[in-house]
């Protein structure tokens, strides 16, 4: 799930490659969502092409999920 993947880069030191398939459609999905900055591949069809994913930051407002999802996993 992408919300699960944001929480595994919450510290992550940036710019992170991303290489696993499902974590590249998680990128995808938070980019595109606003939730980080990321440089995606080209889409393919020969699954050995695939480029890695760059995750270069998570965004402000990726910043603030993270601490309302904190908040209701503590509370």
């Amino acid at each position: 799930m992408p919300m699960d993947f944001l929480r595994r880069i919450e510290n992550a030191s940036f710019p992170l490659a991303v290489t696993d398939t499902t974590d590249i459609h998680n990128v995808a999905v938070l980019a595109a969502a606003e939730l980080i900055e990321a440089v995606l591949p080209p889409a393919t069809e020969d699954a050995a092409d695939n480029k890695p994913a760059i995750v270069l930051r998570i965004t402000p407002m990726g910043r603030s999920e993270l601490k309302r999802l904190n908040r209701e996993s503590t509370g």
